[in-house]
């Protein structure tokens, strides 16, 4: 679709939008992108009403048919170049000397862990941040990525709150797991080597053959840190019934760059990682635009959701949680007061409520939707609880987001 938008000066800016990208062309200097001449074309185009109306590119004017074609120009060469050809013998002294690396720094870090538990937990208080991140920073050293995240989550843990210590040995023990793992992954099944491995932070790809489907966004969420800000949006396909989890990445302070409407549905292909990244996909090709979904995935009981979360660890001992969906429940404090619960209607069974999410103001909209009545939840079920993301009533079409 295109438009020309008025603007502050003489002549009108050219605006052209192509929904299957998406992406965005305008003539304005905003360096913003899409710059809100896009986005006011494409609010218009959302009202079914409205005097906007996407068409085929023989109906635009000039300036918009050479975007497009231009568009497609390079999709097409990029599709048809020839791929480099590969120096297999350098990429596999590359790998061999990554490997050293990384079990050189999982050794330094199984060392620092056990002088951690020698010297007592109370230390790691006095110790402050400072020494985590230098241990963090030696594993980023090591190109082992994920024991550097690793390190930093321990390192926020002391004098973060009552119980910090069983806190603090827990995660600890964990991670003491992952660097004894590593040391002997030669001799683990190849499905746990491969967890290890996306665990340790080594490069892992998407692969295999993408699965179309129509995919329901349930959840879409930020969590940011001093270097990055990640994007985590939960997907449910339709035929398929599986659940991917789709990760995008921006600087610290900005927005990711990829956005997805939560309660809507997408035709699109996605191909999965391997195990150990918690469920993740890539997003291929989108077809169409996004719609009111048909349907939505079925919630299982209390029993069934622990029984998920068991299989999960099972898999991976490092998961920190599963999505799953809930229901029918209901929201309702706990017996002492001080928390919240998924319960069943008939008040046979129940699920805390993580600490975290029933701080914030998710899980007041969640008890607003319920009124007491029994809701479908979507979320995180894990070994902290469940943090509730989305949530709907039968009978009604919308998926309420909760994060």
């Amino acid at each position: 679709m295109w438009g020309l938008c008025k603007g502050s000066g003489s002549k009108p800016y050219r605006t052209v939008v192509d929904t299957t990208g998406p992406a965005y062309q305008c003539s304005c200097p905003s360096r913003k992108f899409p710059c809100k001449h896009a986005l006011g074309l494409l609010l218009l185009w959302s009202d079914p009403d409205g005097p906007v109306a996407s068409g085929e590119s023989e109906g635009a004017p000039d300036w918009a048919r050479t975007w497009l074609a231009g568009r497609a120009e390079r999709t097409a060469r990029k599709k048809a170049a020839p791929a480099a050809p590969a120096d297999t013998e350098a990429a596999r002294r590359r790998a061999e000397q990554r490997a050293e690396r990384v079990s050189a720094g999982a050794s330094e870090l199984e060392q620092r862990l056990e002088d951690l538990l020698r010297g007592g937990l109370a230390a790691a208080e006095q110790a402050g941040y400072s020494l985590w991140e230098e241990t963090a920073a030696r594993m980023v050293d090591a190109q082992a990525p994920g024991l550097a995240a690793r390190v930093r989550e321990l390192g926020a843990i002391p004098g973060s709150g009552p119980g910090w210590p069983v806190r603090l040995l827990e995660e600890s023990a964990l991670l003491y797991l992952l660097v004894r793992a590593r040391r002997r992954q030669a001799e683990l099944p190849e499905a746990l080597s491969s967890v290890v491995g996306a665990r340790l932070g080594l490069p892992v790809r998407a692969e295999g053959p993408p699965l179309r489907d129509t995919w329901l966004v349930l959840a879409q969420y930020d969590t940011a840190d001093a270097r990055l800000t990640t994007r985590r949006a939960w997907l449910h396909g339709a035929a398929s019934g599986r659940t991917a989890l789709l990760l995008s990445y921006g600087a610290a302070g900005k927005a990711p760059e990829l956005t997805l409407p939560v309660g809507l549905a997408m035709e699109a292909e996605l191909t999965w990682f391997p195990r150990g990244t918690g469920g993740r996909a890539e997003l291929g090709e989108r077809f169409g635009t996004p719609a009111v979904p048909s349907s939505r995935p079925t919630g299982v009981d209390v029993t069934e959701a622990l029984g998920r979360y068991g299989q999960a660890v099972r898999e991976d001992p490092w998961t920190p949680h599963c999505p799953v969906t809930l229901g029918p429940v209901v929201p309702a404090p706990l017996p002492d007061g001080r928390g919240w619960q998924l319960a069943a209607p008939d008040g046979s069974a129940a699920l805390p409520v993580s600490a975290s999410a029933a701080a914030g103001p998710g899980l007041w909209r969640l008890v607003a939707l319920s009124g007491g009545a029994p809701v479908t939840v979507f979320g995180e079920c894990g070994h902290r609880g469940f943090t509730p993301l989305s949530a709907w009533v039968e009978g009604d079409e919308a998926v309420v987001p909760l994060s």
